[in-house]
């Protein structure tokens, strides 16, 4: 699902925003560190099982959406990120655990190429695994 450039990218972030819904659909975003595989993002934290990313993945709410974004320089006109779509479970993970979070889709912006082309936005469109929701790309 990620290319070179952004698999490289996501191995050298140390921390991104991971959003989860409640049960009553009540939106929750909390800034994590991670681990990335190359595929799924790993969140583990101190007294995880007492936060609302755990409670609300605990109680069935699968959907999550994760930001992981930084300035490549100094300069603030050179942004750049990853925003994914995805399903989060509670993993064991050693002896503790962890949410693990799967993207089904995914944005970048910066990363392959420049965010601003000729004074334009570029953001590269959503590539999708599977089909999350009946939603199709845009």
């Amino acid at each position: 699902m990620f290319t070179a450039a952004e698999v490289e990218y996501l191995k050298t972030q140390r921390t991104g925003r991971l959003a989860t819904v409640s049960p009553a659909q009540q939106p929750d975003v909390a800034p994590v560190g991670y681990l990335f595989d190359g595929e799924t993002f790993t969140i583990r934290g101190i007294d995880l099982a007492k936060t609302l990313k755990y409670l609300n993945t605990k109680r069935g709410s699968e959907r999550a959406a994760f930001v992981i974004d930084d300035y490549e320089t100094a300069d603030t006109s050179r942004p750049r990120g990853v925003k994914i779509h995805g399903r989060a479970e509670i993993v064991s993970d050693g002896d503790r655990e962890a949410i693990r979070v799967t993207p089904s889709r995914k944005w970048s912006w910066g990363i392959n190429a420049p965010m601003f082309q000729d004074g334009r936005r570029v953001i590269e469109r959503p590539s999708q695994r599977g089909n999350e929701d009946g939603a199709a790309s845009r």
